[in-house]
């Protein structure tokens, strides 16, 4: 998996993208709500960068899949939600990302736990303060 600056817009948009994979699938709601939501501008990504970030991880998941199944363990999504660091973006994205999963209408247990992991690895409990992450 490539890793991306601290805060990047890469590194905010692989979550993004992450999340609307996160099912399976990827749901035209899912695409209409980030959009709409317009968070992309907020962490300066255009959308055709967007495209490159969501191909790229595809391809990234695509490389580790076994059996032509891919599988998005805890440790993976940590590593993924450590590239944000900053206390105001971690809000937005979170924030986001329970706006991009209830799109749909479902909320599927993968999104359910990226969701859970990043609440807990970015402190969502104290206002999203940085220091020792809480482990699993």
């Amino acid at each position: 998996m490539r890793s991306y600056p601290a805060n990047s817009p890469q590194a905010a948009g692989r979550l993004l993208a992450l999340t609307i994979i996160s099912d399976g699938n990827i749901a035209p709601s899912e695409l209409t709500a980030m959009h709409g939501s317009r968070i992309l501008e907020h962490v300066a990504l255009e959308d055709h960068e967007f495209d490159a970030v969501l191909h790229d991880l595809c391809n990234d998941l695509g490389a580790t899949a076994r059996h032509g199944a891919v599988q998005i363990d805890a440790d993976l999504i940590d590593c993924l939600l450590d590239e944000i660091d900053a206390a105001d973006l971690r809000r937005k994205l979170l924030q986001a990302m329970w706006h991009l999963t209830d799109a749909d209408g479902w909320l599927a247990d993968s999104e359910a736990v990226l969701l859970n992991r990043a609440a807990i690895v970015w402190g969502a409990q104290s206002n999203f303060a940085t220091g020792p992450r809480l482990k699993r």
